[in-house]
């Protein structure tokens, strides 16, 4: 499965893309604000992760900046993960990307394809001290919940308090869009 947005690029990983995964994520600017990798990242682990199986309803994505003379660079990954309460967005952008509206394009991306997949509800937190990502959230039609949580970072290696968002989703066939950018859409 793939994704094209205005500027990105979003497809899946493929073995031969762990050295350049490695480049961009493995960075602690970056990994202290992601709750599931771990830090120091190593190139294991992003072996690990290139091997990972797709998941139909859930998948995730390499995002990547298309150019017309060189393969497409990764910047970061998107994707829908099985959340408590059904599918949650998780997402990160190399640092020396930050800044460009990068995560918040490949977001809306993905919750166009939830919407597709027939999910109604996607969530997403954000650790309490990444004021960046609660602003990646909200651009990409989020809205607090008021819920927060005691989240575990691997990274490190404790919890961290984390404000959950969420977003409803119209049915699959109304085709108006939102005032936010992202087709069909209302806050949670």
């Amino acid at each position: 499965m793939f994704i094209r947005s205005e500027r990105l690029f979003l497809r899946p990983g493929w073995p031969e893309d762990w050295e350049e995964l490695l480049a961009g994520i493995a960075d602690e600017a970056v990994v202290k604000n992601l709750s599931q990798v771990p830090w120091p990242y190593t190139a294991d682990d992003a072996r690990a992760f290139v091997r990972q199986p797709q998941d139909p309803r859930c998948p995730h994505f390499f995002v990547t900046l298309p150019t017309s003379s060189a393969p497409a660079e990764i910047i970061g990954s998107v994707g829908l993960l099985h959340g408590e309460a059904g599918p949650e967005l998780g997402y990160w952008i190399a640092q020396e990307h930050w800044g460009r509206g990068y995560a918040t394009e490949a977001a809306r991306a993905v919750l166009g394809l939830a919407r597709t997949l027939g999910h109604r509800r996607v969530s997403a937190g954000h650790f309490t001290d990444n004021p960046a990502s609660a602003g990646v959230l909200r651009k990409a039609g989020f809205r607090p919940t008021g819920e927060m949580r005691a989240c575990f970072s691997r990274a490190r290696g404790k919890t961290v308090p984390t404000a959950i968002h969420a977003i409803e989703l119209d049915e699959p066939g109304n085709c108006d869009g939102g005032d936010d950018g992202v087709p069909a859409m209302r806050a949670a």
